[in-house]
């Protein structure tokens, strides 16, 4: 359903990151921490290399790669749209881009009214 809203996206940054990372580590994945070690960073991890769980949620791609999120934080972010941004700093220490001066970061919008109705709709929230 191509008129539904994406669920995560991620800024022009965000994705020649992607790219670099790609290039140096291969296939990638992303989780988006609810906390702990790293507090609520979205984090880069080859692909496989972090074990997703059985009800976590895949809410999208960015950079072509998976983007997953526990059902605990999605019950909280739903009604948004999180938007990967890239930073200046040292952020999760786990995360690939951690050592490379920039961090991922999580923005968000708050989706439509129709936008959320769209997602309710299609079984997606």
């Amino acid at each position: 359903m191509s008129d539904l809203p994406q669920q995560v996206t991620a800024t022009p940054a965000a994705l020649s990151l992607i790219d670099e990372l790609k290039a140096a580590h291969g296939p990638l994945m992303f989780y988006q921490s609810g906390g702990c070690c790293e507090g609520s960073a979205p984090m880069c991890f080859p692909e496989g290399e972090f074990r997703i769980g059985s009800r976590d949620v895949k809410v999208g791609e960015i950079g072509g790669f998976p983007f997953y999120i526990s059902p605990q934080q999605f019950e909280y972010w739903k009604h948004t749209q999180i938007i990967i941004d890239v930073v200046p700093g040292f952020g999760a220490a786990f995360s690939l881009e951690g050592p490379g001066g920039l961090q991922f970061l999580t923005r968000s919008r708050v989706f439509t009214d129709d936008e959320i109705g769209a997602l309710r709709n299609a079984g997606r929230i």
